[in-house]
């Protein structure tokens, strides 16, 4: 995997946390009963748009012709994939 590819689903995810924050933040207002809960989780989900923002930030200095496995172990790679993967096919309706 080239990482100007890594690079693209990388976007892809951020895009999609950043829809699920802003579904969370408009929830907050929904109930009295539930606030807590759609702020909270609002919260994480910035935490890890911030990481993703860094990880992209660091991906971004790399040549993007390059191979992904020159930079990263095979190991390390397969679970940040499947992290993203997780982080993507979230509704944001659903938390």
């Amino acid at each position: 995997m080239k990482v100007g590819e890594l690079i693209e689903l990388l976007d892809e995810t951020i895009a999609s946390v950043k829809i699920a924050i802003i579904a969370n933040q408009n929830r907050v207002f929904e109930s009295p009963h539930t606030s807590y809960e759609f702020a909270q989780r609002a919260l994480e989900l910035q935490e890890d748009l911030d990481d993703l923002m860094k990880v992209r930030e660091m991906l971004a200095k790399l040549d993007p012709e390059d191979d992904a496995e020159r930079h990263f172990s095979e190991e390390e790679l397969g679970e940040f994939l499947k992290l993203l993967e997780l982080l993507r096919k979230a509704d944001a309706h659903a938390y």
